[in-house]
């Protein structure tokens, strides 16, 4: 697998924990989207984490197009 699949053309909505580091599956492979759960191995994707800098809602790409790593920047509007 060399390109990521888009798991949904929106982003995942979750409540994050200050502190916390949250490890986003790049290559949309997971069970447990939007975070990694080992899909990967034997491809060229690794996970990206995340550290939430406060509590409180982040939006994790769906589609993996953003030019934000682990974030949405809306384009997924642009499929």
């Amino acid at each position: 697998m060399s390109e990521a699949i888009c798991t949904k053309k929106a982003p995942y909505v979750v409540e994050a924990e200050a502190g916390k580091t949250y490890y986003y599956c790049t290559c949309g492979k997971s069970e447990n989207q939007p975070f990694c759960d080992g899909s990967h191995k034997g491809s060229s994707f690794t996970p990206t984490a995340h550290t939430a800098e406060k509590t409180g809602n982040v939006y994790f790409c769906g589609c993996r197009a953003s030019k934000k790593g682990a974030l949405c920047d809306g384009e997924h509007k642009n499929l």
